[in-house]
């Protein structure tokens, strides 16, 4: 009698560039293995955030290990939510990514916890009261799941399917994962893939060989220019001093902070800015960073590099320090997550930045359709926030030189440095990026490859 077939399931990252989760259902025995890749937030789109609401298409405690390719809340950030609703196996992860959930789940937690706090304090949700969708406590639970292995070091998984952890770039810990099972076709998800020449992060290793690839399409439509980010944000510092303004910057916690306080330090030693003062506003960052100082095998700067870029800042760790920023009438240059505007401090920063055509609102990275921070990209004249309008009178700056991710170029790379699969399934992409990364992909390599639907059930043969 014929084995069930091994399948794959699309549970997120399709049609978007978040909620990141692929469900492995697998033959072992007699009986069926269950392992998911990846457990990601939605974010952007109300009908996308909604999805996070939704229940599986298998109940939690059926599934038997979860991996993770890096802690991004849109890889990472679902884990509360699976461990509560009765998972209860193992998270297999890199050590880095094992430090970063420590930080980014219990951070999470607690803005939800916060947001939820203020829209019923405020009165402004339709949900009365206003529940938040996990909280610290059940992301203090979910982290004593998290197994931390070495990259490069095969592990076995419940069921029988062996993984490998590569380095894909991108930020700490971040992953590329190889699969391989007896008797079962070969796997390889990208991860989200870093560049081949970035600021802080090593380019990543090259692709395993597998029957099947799995990989993300953020920037499957455009290369990166080539312009330098340093002198672009040089002036952008200048002017908005000029006129006595802040230079606010929603950045991510993890990578792109830490990215932006080497140059500003560059900057600030070659005397191409001046020497206002620089914080950040997110202790998720500020605890990022130090990491970063911690972790120097997983980048490419040197320890007196890190030690010099991160003094350039003062970190502001309460929230009435925080609320002091906006009280400022002096210049300054004030990074805060999170890096689409989607919740954190940075949301209150822009309700009082936005209105005054001294500042400066520079974002500086990828923005996901339906968030305020693509809003703003896209010229909107204003801004929704804690459920009134706030108008838009400040210079709106996009920089996506500074992007973690690869462009198209490089993703044709990553794939071309190994050999051809028998397909490969384009995800993590909105969809002109995914479609684009699929013409390139049969254009240029003549493979065989496909971009899935949300919930798409494919088997791998």
């Amino acid at each position: 009698m014929q084995r069930a077939p091994f399948s794959l399931t699309f549970l997120g990252g399709t049609g978007t560039v978040t909620g990141s989760k692929y469900l492995l259902d697998y033959p072992h025995g007699d009986g069926r293995s269950q392992t998911l890749v990846d457990c990601g937030l939605f974010q952007g789109f109300k009908q996308l955030r909604l999805r996070n609401w939704a229940s599986l298409p298998l109940a939690p405690a059926a599934i038997e290990s979860v991996v993770l390719t890096h802690a991004h809340l849109d890889h990472s950030g679902a884990l509360p939510l699976l461990v509560r609703s009765g998972y209860r196996g193992r998270v297999y992860c890199t050590r880095s990514t094992a430090d970063l959930c420590k930080i980014l789940l219990p951070d999470s937690g607690h803005l939800q916890e916060l947001d939820a706090a203020y829209a019923n304090r405020k009165g402004f949700s339709r949900h009365h009261p206003a529940l938040p969708l996990y909280t610290v406590e059940d992301a203090e639970h979910a982290l004593h799941h998290l197994r931390p292995v070495d990259f490069g070091a095969p592990f076995e998984l419940p069921g029988g399917l062996v993984a490998t952890f590569s380095r894909a770039g991108h930020i700490l810990g971040a992953a590329s994962l190889h699969l391989t099972g007896d008797g079962l076709p070969s796997l390889v998800f990208s991860g989200d893939l870093g560049r081949q020449h970035d600021l802080m992060m090593n380019p990543p290793d090259p692709r395993p060989a597998a029957d099947y690839v799995v990989i993300e399409s953020t920037y499957g439509d455009r290369r990166h220019g080539a312009e330098d980010p340093g002198e672009v944000i040089a002036d952008i510092v200048r002017r908005t001093v000029a006129r006595g303004g802040t230079v606010l910057i929603p950045a991510f916690a993890v990578g792109r902070t830490q990215a932006l306080l080497v140059l500003l330090h560059r900057l600030r030693e070659a005397g191409k800015i001046p020497a206002v003062p620089v914080y950040i506003d997110s202790p998720m960052a500020i605890a990022a960073t130090e990491l970063y100082q911690d972790n120097g095998r997983d980048h490419r700067l040197t320890p007196e590099a890190t030690r010099a870029a991160m003094r350039v800042a003062t970190c502001v760790e309460t929230a009435e320090a925080s609320k002091a920023l906006d009280r400022r009438e002096s210049p300054a240059i004030l990074l805060s997550a999170s890096g689409m505007a989607t919740g954190g401090r940075v949301v209150h920063h822009l309700k009082h930045f936005l209105p005054d055509a001294r500042h400066t609102v520079l974002l500086a990275g990828f923005q996901a359709a339906g968030t305020r921070g693509a809003a703003l990209v896209a010229g909107a004249q204003q801004l929704k926030i804690h459920g009134a309008y706030v108008p838009v009178r400040a210079e709106v700056a996009h920089l996506d030189l500074l992007s973690a991710h690869a462009d198209r170029e490089e993703l044709l790379t990553w794939l071309a440095s190994g050999p051809p699969p028998r397909r490969v399934y384009i995800t993590h992409g909105e969809p002109a990026a995914a479609d684009a990364l699929r013409l390139a992909v049969q254009e240029r390599l003549r493979w065989d490859c496909a971009v899935p639907d949300y919930r798409d059930t494919v088997t791998l043969d």
